[in-house]
């Protein structure tokens, strides 16, 4: 198995069993009313929030093209081209 994939087990494993230890009621003040909720809900709740974040945090960049269309026909020469017609056979 890969690095990757084992600290991924250990973690999950050791939040389930913080997760379930921890189910306690508690009062969770949101905005202008208090709520008695179980510990285990808002802590899912935090751990599915971060998780969500790490994803949109880790989305690989947008991959910028360099394709200009104004080159498209191989007839015409490249700008600064140094490139023989034996070379630019093989290339292609």
């Amino acid at each position: 198995m890969k690095t990757k994939t084992i600290v991924t087990i250990i973690l999950t494993a050791l939040i389930t069993v913080f997760l379930v230890r921890n189910d306690d009621r508690v009062d969770f003040d949101f905005f202008f009313t208090v709520i008695s909720v179980s510990k285990l809900i808002v802590m899912a709740v935090c751990v599915v929030i971060g998780f969500i974040i790490g994803l949109l945090v880790a989305r690989p960049k947008t991959v910028v093209s360099t394709y200009d269309p104004k080159f498209e026909n191989e007839e015409e020469d490249l700008p600064n081209d140094t490139l023989n017609k034996e070379d630019r056979d093989y290339i292609s």
